[in-house]
């Protein structure tokens, strides 16, 4: 797994490696690519879908087509270089609904710098935006006609495929950029890319605001005159509420294709002399008065393992201006007051905090908890405030939950923040933290309404509530509650809540069926996230697999499921290197199971894990990992190259001549004996390029 900073520099190596391409005459890259080639403050990382040669041969890099016959370069990259592939077509369709917009982008990219004849592996790079959860993948190569398909399968289907597939070297190279590989693909082939994620919509003063990544640096831009480079872009916004949208700003020429009350359709489609500079930006406003609310029902999709019907109860605080005033006075507060004293606990301050809010009657008490590391003592946390939170106060509490770096545990974060009916906020960037620090502080502090209740009718069987306690409605977030239940639902629910001034607040809410929202897609991520936690805290394993059944109906990832690609050969059969396996089963007994069968690529678990005991006991620094002991073939590949070149660097050719001269019939057997085992020292390097593959 590379860092951030090891893939700046593995694209660096390329981009240098790249200048021996030659495109024939007159035709070569722009000034200005090459020029930024050379920059060293620039850090490469990708800023939109991308696709990279794997060279960790320099001596493979020439163009397919037009081959430069240069010197043969000696040596490997270590780590291998990450050649940009020229991009020739790219297209985008972004829907929109409610607070979620799911994207898909779909690219031809060209191996070009891979001369012909030759192979390397592919690696695809796919930046998301805010919470982006990735959907789903598809691949196509052209010259071998392989194609890939991603499928979510249980931890358990997952190790066992492992067991006779390849890895395709899945991690994230940062929280939003989600990178893998695709192994062996031909010099000169089209790569064809389709995927698929899922992103939040912020939201301030009634207006919800999108920022996809499609920002596509200059090197990307294939060399020659000649060649069409086409960009689309669609957009379709359904708000799913009654309102009349208003389109605040849009990055890009959007062209309307319809409008109705409250869906918007747009299209941007043309030749381009170079790829988008821009992400895309769009903002529009859905309510322009104050608390508006609404239930929309929609029956199960087919296949669905859960059969009851599902609900969804939205709030939208409105576009009021925010209390800016106690977010400041917080500042001060915390500036003041919070003093760091090193070390995680975490009960101790809680229970202080606790204690000291006891009294408080004038308004609702806030508690924030900020951590970067995990404790033994979690789910005791969780069970004590449980206790305390629901013993019959008219005022209780607060909690809101900030977690730092990838050694917190998120779940037991977002647990804490629901029994505490407070939010949670999360950042894995050094740098945001003051950004998303203050988020949380401007949501928590700007309480619109307070301890909300539904009049859920008691006739309805098996209802339950995602989340079970439902958190206050604040200007900077609306609020969102899903469930699912069996029954007769009535036409009007009642909800009453406290406002900001401590005075009572009820309404009616009108019930209403949603024919063309997506509400299990909508809602399936808040879920997951809720029974996740759920099972974490009761560790129960028919909630993980609960979870389990829900990641792979939805295709949303989970802590308990993996995703896999699964290849298919339409075409010419592709020689592929022998696998371990293979050879274990002319001795063992084939493994039962379906995904056994097929040619795998296993892209691993994308959950973001439940936090690093260890690593926080030891105050290990984020992104520190300890070094992993070298696999086996590894070693002995390594241990046979240092015997051999020991023993050359001690022998010469005329030495070795007059040496034969000397010996006998039986000397010489021997010595061809032993000529031969060397020989077979050759397949150490078959073993250890299947190692590096499986």
């Amino acid at each position: 797994m590379a860092s951030a900073g090891d893939f700046t520099t593995s694209v660096t190596c390329g981009l240098m490696l790249s200048k021996r391409l030659y495109y024939g005459k007159g035709a070569s890259p722009a000034p200005e690519v090459m020029t930024r080639s050379l920059s060293l403050t620039e850090s490469y990382l990708p800023t939109s879908v991308m696709a990279y040669a794997v060279v960790p041969e320099p001596a493979v890099v020439d163009n397919p087509d037009v081959p430069s016959y240069q010197p043969y370069v000696h040596g490997r990259c270590e780590p291998p270089a990450l050649i940009p592939l020229h991009m020739h077509d790219v297209s985008m369709q972004v829907d929109c609904c409610m607070d979620t917009a799911f994207v898909t982008v779909s690219g031809m990219w060209r191996m070009h710098c891979i001369m012909a004849g030759q192979r390397c592996d592919c690696r695809i790079a796919i930046p998301m935006g805010d919470q982006g959860s990735l959907l789903g993948v598809e691949v196509d190569v052209s010259e071998t006609e392989r194609s890939y398909n991603s499928k979510w399968v249980t931890l358990a289907d997952s190790n066992d495929t492992q067991k006779v597939t390849k890895c395709g070297d899945g991690y994230f190279l940062t929280p939003d950029i989600y990178t893998f590989k695709i192994p062996q693909v031909d010099g000169g082939s089209n790569v064809s890319i389709k995927v698929s994620w899922s992103q939040k919509l912020s939201y301030q003063d009634g207006q919800f605001c999108l920022n996809v990544p499609f920002t596509f640096p200059a090197y990307v831009i294939p060399v020659g005159k000649k060649i069409p480079k086409r960009e689309k872009i669609q957009l379709n916004v359904n708000s799913g509420i009654g309102t009349e949208l208003l389109i605040k700003c849009i990055s890009h020429p959007l062209k309307e294709l319809s409008r109705e009350v409250r869906k918007l359709s747009f299209i941007y489609e043309a030749e381009v002399p170079a790829w988008s500079t821009s992400d895309l930006n769009f903002a529009y406003t859905v309510s322009s008065g104050g608390i508006f609310s609404g239930v929309l029902l929609q029956s199960p999709p087919l296949r669905d393992f859960d059969e009851r019907e599902m609900f969804c109860f939205y709030l939208f605080p409105g576009n009021n201006q925010n209390m800016k005033g106690s977010i400041l006075n917080a500042n001060e507060w915390l500036s003041s007051n919070l003093t760091a004293d090193g070390g995680t606990n975490i009960m101790l301050p809680l229970k202080q905090a606790i204690k000291l809010l006891s009294d408080t009657s004038d308004g609702i008490p806030l508690i924030f908890l900020i951590t970067d590391g995990s404790v033994e003592d979690e789910r005791e946390i969780c069970n004590v405030m449980k206790g305390y939170l629901t013993s019959g106060r008219s005022v209780s509490p607060r909690i809101c939950t900030f977690g730092i770096g990838t050694y917190c545990n998120h779940y037991f974060l977002r647990m804490l923040a629901q029994i505490g009916r407070g939010h949670y906020d999360c950042t894995y960037d050094a740098d945001n933290i003051e950004l998303r620090m203050e988020r949380l502080f401007t949501t928590a502090s700007s309480v619109v309404l307070a301890n909300i209740t539904m009049g859920m009718p008691g006739n309805l069987d098996s209802l339950e509530l995602f989340p079970s306690h439902i958190p206050d409605l604040s200007f900077g977030s609306p609020l969102i509650v899903s469930g699912r239940y069996k029954g007769d639902f009535p036409d009007i629910i009642k909800v009453n809540g406290t406002l900001a001034d401590m005075s009572a607040f009820a309404t009616d809410l009108k019930v209403q069926n949603a024919k063309d929202v997506p509400l299990d897609r909508i809602l399936a991520k808040r879920q997951i996230d809720i029974l996740t936690c759920q099972a974490w805290l009761s560790e129960s394993k028919e909630l993980e697999e609960k979870v389990a059944k829900i990641s792979m109906q939805t295709c949303f990832p989970s802590e308990y499921t993996c995703l896999i690609l699964q290849q298919t050969d339409s075409g010419k059969r592709v020689p592929e290197p022998i696998l371990v396996r293979e050879i274990f089963n002319k001795i063992n007994r084939p493994i039962k199971g379906c995904l056994n069968s097929q040619k795998i690529v296993v892209l691993g678990s994308l959950g973001a894990g439940f936090g690093n005991l260890t690593a926080t006991a030891k105050n290990i620094p984020p992104g520190t990992e300890e070094p992993k002991s070298p696999e086996g073939a590894e070693i002995l590949f390594k241990a046979a190259s240092n015997c051999c070149s020991m023993l050359l660097d001690r022998c010469c050719c005329m030495c070795f001549i007059q040496a034969c001269s000397y010996m006998n019939n039986q000397c010489s057997i021997v010595f061809s004996q032993l000529c031969t085992a060397l020989a077979c020292f050759e397949c150490v390097n078959c073993c250890y390029e299947l190692c590096a593959c499986v």
